[in-house]
């Protein structure tokens, strides 16, 4: 992939609720050759490589709890053959789709965002299309059975390239990292690594089918791009005529600065009337305030009247209670029932018999032996309502009632008459401050009216230019798409010609991957090497035996030398390879957790691992981007180290989601 191809990772921004969270792959605006992500184990580090996967079409991102609290959306800002875009994906849920729109995360948008699916990764409008459209591999099909032609086929998606892109720290010295465990995956792992290569066994059909399916598509795309054209040509004509913009703002600017001399214009021709003003403000506070009064008397008169009477009715009730009393006493016995003369003492019992009938009576412990007591214990002086009290209580209330309802209806008639004499006063002064000023705000009305009319017309204008850059912008877009797709067309052309013998071809690649895989292995001082090579079924090899019989340590470096030596030697050979590596964990069982292989771990330094990854790049580093995710990386490494999370809130950043420090 030249300068000008290709994928490069330029910013990755998480959006937050209250704030964002930035890494940036550049230096001086430019692309990092070798960007290191360091710090502590769970700060983050990882998370970062998985985002800027996300960003490129995986399928799910990290999942942490301080991700899911603050996070919104991830915004990757990428070159695309050279181009800044900016790809956004909502955080949450995985979302099914992308919005790609060119520029850089800081510049306003100046194109509408292209809304991209993410599956199926086949589709003309998928995320995945675009982003192997930029790496010569869009339509490439893949077999389900390589060895069949019969076979169906499933496109290639950028997800099978990142196999050769991104090494997790899952298959860093992982026993399986070629699939071992999943057939059709390591099928198809060696279908993308021939793809990348062009030395594939159906190439020459293969390439002339993407071809056919392309020229097909470069016809519609040159189809709908006249159309496009004509459809512009015919708003511009109608819409601007000999105009252009610039004048039309000119004239807007005009016509605002002429409305505003009106309005000072008609402000000084009507400050005589400061005094009319004043005095017709007070007149209307007046009526309000006028208004309010009648308003608050009617309602407290609304008020007084039922409760007179409710105060009334209960002193007829009181009357009532007191003759009632006098009338009926079944309480007390004063006069004998036979003969009705008043009695001389109180009934009561004596020697068990009822003084007054001389009836026995029973007389319980505790019982009372007065019949009068009894009678006068079952209502208390204490429970008796002292009627004539409560009368007297009542009538007071009543006056003083009936004495306030009497005042409001006094003076319910002047506030009514206040309250017409003051809206009237009102009236009168709005009509003398609207005879004062008629005739001469009059004069500046139809001025401004007509400034009015012209402003909206050169609004329409504005908005008439804004439709045509719409349309020039969507022109220029189709313009650009069909240019890449004569461009991919030219390219397939060429490389159709130039296809020589497939099976030679693959042997050559694999011999000069094998042997970049040696040396790679070689400059890192593996002990004991010997027969280091790989295999054609792309397997690694170390003292003859697979590389699955190595220690846990030798494992690690082993996987870093066959990804470092297919993203090489593809780099070199201007292959179809995105152009950029992700590593995380290098130093994985070589001096960080208790899996420490200590006989690899002793004989090889970490630091020739980052000098000739240096090297190679300082020869390649208009054409390759390496991105690597260590916990602890060598002095070497201090001047490549773009962030590095602590853990630790006195010394920031904390982690990738900085604020999170619990």
């Amino acid at each position: 992939m030249s300068a000008t191809t290709g994928i490069r990772i330029r910013r990755l921004r998480l959006v937050g609720v209250d704030r964002n969270y930035d890494v940036d792959f550049t230096d001086g605006g430019d692309v990092r050759r070798l960007s290191v992500i360091s710090g502590a184990f769970s700060s983050g580090k990882t998370a970062v490589l998985e985002f800027v996967a996300y960003g490129l079409g995986a399928k799910r991102h990290p999942r942490h709890p301080e991700v899911m609290r603050k996070v919104r959306a991830s915004l990757l800002e990428v070159e695309l053959s050279g181009v800044p875009h900016v790809i956004e994906r909502a955080v949450g849920e995985p979302s099914t789709t992308a919005f790609v729109r060119k520029g850089r995360l800081d510049e306003p948008s100046t194109t509408t965002a292209e809304r991209r699916r993410i599956d199926p990764a086949g589709h003309a409008e998928s995320l995945s299309t675009l982003l192997l459209s930029h790496c010569g591999l869009e339509g490439v099909q893949l077999r389900e059975a390589p060895t069949s032609s019969e076979s169906r086929t499933d496109p290639l998606s950028f997800r099978d390239l990142m196999w050769l892109t991104f090494l997790t720290n899952e298959r860093v010295a992982d026993k399986n990292f070629l699939f071992e465990n999943s057939y059709m995956r390591k099928h198809k792992l060696r279908q993308v690594v021939d793809v990348v290569f062009a030395v594939h066994d159906d190439r020459r059909v293969e390439i002339g089918s993407r071809i056919k399916e392309l020229e097909n598509r470069l016809g519609r795309s040159r189809s709908e791009l006249t159309t496009a054209r004509s459809f512009v040509e015919e708003q511009n004509t109608a819409s601007t005529g000999a105009q252009t913009r610039l004048d039309v703002e000119r004239k807007l600017a005009d016509i605002t600065r002429e409305l505003e001399a009106i309005d000072a214009q008609a402000r000084a021709a009507t400050d005589f009337a400061t005094q009319l003003r004043a005095r017709h403000n007070s007149a209307a506070q007046e009526a309000q305030s006028a208004t309010a009064v009648l308003r608050d008397h009617q309602t407290q008169l609304a008020r007084m009247l039922p409760l007179r009477a409710q105060y009334a009715d209960d002193l007829l009730k009181l009357g009532m209670l007191a003759q009632a009393k006098h009338l009926f006493d079944p309480l007390r016995v004063r006069t004998c029932p036979a003969c009705l003369q008043p009695l001389q003492e109180t009934p009561h019992t004596d020697g068990g018999q009822c003084s007054l009938c001389h009836h026995p009576v029973e007389v319980s412990s505790g019982s009372a032996t007065n019949l009068g007591s009894a009678a006068a214990r079952a209502v208390r002086p204490e429970d008796q309502l002292d009627v004539a009290a409560e009368t007297r209580a009542t009538k007071a209330r009543l006056k003083a009632i009936t004495t306030y309802i009497e005042e409001l209806e006094q003076s319910l008639g002047s506030a009514e008459r206040r309250a017409v004499d003051a809206a009237a006063e009102e009236q009168r002064m709005a009509k003398a401050l609207d005879e004062a000023t008629e005739p001469v705000v009059s004069t500046f009305l139809s001025a401004r009216d007509e400034l009015h009319r012209r402003q909206m017309q050169a609004n329409r204008q504005l908005d008439e230019f804004d439709t045509a850059a719409r349309l020039e912008e969507a022109l220029e877009k189709r313009a650009a798409k069909v240019a890449q797709q004569e461009s991919q067309l030219q390219h397939l052309r060429d490389e159709l010609e130039s296809l020589g013998d497939a099976a030679a071809d693959r042997d050559h690649v694999l011999r000069e991957i094998s042997k970049r895989y040696a040396r790679l292995l070689t400059e890192w001082h593996y002990p004991k090497l010997s027969m280091p090579h790989i295999a054609d079924d792309l397997t690694p090899h170390v003292r003859g035996e697979p590389y699955q019989e190595a220690s846990s340590g030798a494992r690690t470096l082993i996987t870093l030398a066959w990804q470092l030596a297919v993203f090489e030697v593809a780099v070199e050979k201007g292959a179809a390879h995105p152009g950029f590596l992700m590593i995380d964990s290098p130093q994985k069982n070589l001096g960080h957790g208790r899996t420490r292989d200590s006989l690899i771990a002793d004989a090889v330094s970490i630091e020739d691992f980052y000098r000739f990854l240096r090297q190679w790049l300082d020869d390649h580093s208009d054409t390759a981007q390496v991105i690597i995710a260590d916990n602890s990386p060598p002095a070497e490494a201090e001047g490549d180290v773009i962030v590095q999370y602590s853990r630790d809130e006195e010394h920031p950043p904390y982690g990738l989601v900085e604020d999170e420090i619990g």
